[in-house]
This record gives structure tokens, C-alpha cells and sequence, in this order.
């Protein structure tokens, strides 16, 4: 089942780097930043691995948890986070049932053949499990003061209400 906006998500399980098992109640009562990238050691990747690493503490500051994800293995993770200093986890999707479920697995031409590819994306999962935004096929620059912004946001309408 495709997770929805405005929708809890279905469950969820999958490995990551740290010995930790990610499930949807893992950070019950936090914000999850659940950002999907193709690969490992790669510019784009790299890149956007040390915007949310450099942005780090502000996510903390606003109770949100960051999470990465990929079709790497938790060896390749264990690299990466340990080369880029990451003080998030990262999930090993090897079997893609994550990339499935978030639909972020496309088609994309590389040197002229079709291959099939993760679209970058990013999920916001508010305290109670629901989905409340999504990026899909976005550009690195920016991207993550945009979700800071959305977490703002939504933390002010939680304030509001209450």
C-alpha cells in the first residue's frame, strides 16, 4: 500500500546502519525525515548527504528525526556514513520494498538504455504517523531548507490548535 498525504503510514520495517530496525512507531512522537537517494558515493547523493548532515542540529532543535534511504547494502551505508561524518541512520533497501512502497522506483535512461532507478524524494511523517508532505524527483539545492520550512510550518499549525 503506497503511504498517501494526510494518511497514516502502513507498516513498515527495514534494516539500518546502527543495529537499527526502522519501523513506522520507531520515533512515535517525533518528526521522520525519510529522504530516498540512488546510491551511495555518488556527487548528487554525497551532496545532499552533508545538506542534512550540515543541517543536523536544526532538525534536532524541531524533534525530527532524519533517515536515509537507499538500494545500497548497510556495508556501502557504514562507508558512506562513516566518510561523510552522518549523524543519521541510514536504511539498506536491497530488496526495494521501501523504494516500492514510496513509489520512487523509475525508469530513467542512462547511456542510452532504460534502467530502473530511485527518483529522489523526501517524506515528511509527523509525530502520529501520517504522511503530511512529500518532494518528488527534486533538486538537491535548497532542498532541505524546504523541509525545515514545512516542519516550521507544521509545528506552528500543531502550536496553534492546541
Amino acid at each position: 500500500m503506497t503511504p498517501a498525504l494526510n494518511k497514516a503510514l502502513p507498516d513498515i520495517e527495514a534494516q539500518a546502519t546502527g543495529g537499527l530496525k526502522f519501523t513506522q512507531h520507531s520515533f512515535a512522537g517525533r518528526f521522520v525525515v525519510l529522504y530516498f537517494y540512488p546510491k551511495d558515493n555518488t556527487p548528487g547523493c554525497t551532496t545532499e548527504a552533508m545538506q542534512f548532515r550540515d543541517h543536523y542540529k536544526e532538525f534536532t532543535a524541531l524533534n525530527t528525526v532524519v533517515i536515509g534511504v537507499s538500494r545500497d547494502n548497510l556495508i556501502s551505508h557504514a562507508k558512506f556514513k562513516e566518510t561523510l561524518g552522518l549523524p543519521f541512520e541510514l536504511v539498506a533497501d536491497t530488496e526495494e520494498k521501501l523504494c516500492h512502497m514510496f513509489g520512487v522506483v523509475k525508469n530513467k535512461i542512462m547511456y542510452g538504455k532504460k534502467v530502473k532507478g530511485i527518483e529522489r524524494s523526501t517524506f515528511l511523517i509527523d509525530p502520529q504517523g501520517v504522511l503530511r508532505a512529500e518532494w518528488r524527483g527534486l533538486k538537491v539545492a535548497g532542498h532541505v531548507e524546504e523541509v525545515i520550512d514545512a516542519i516550521k510550518t507544521l509545528q506552528g499549525a500543531t502550536k496553534a490548535a492546541a
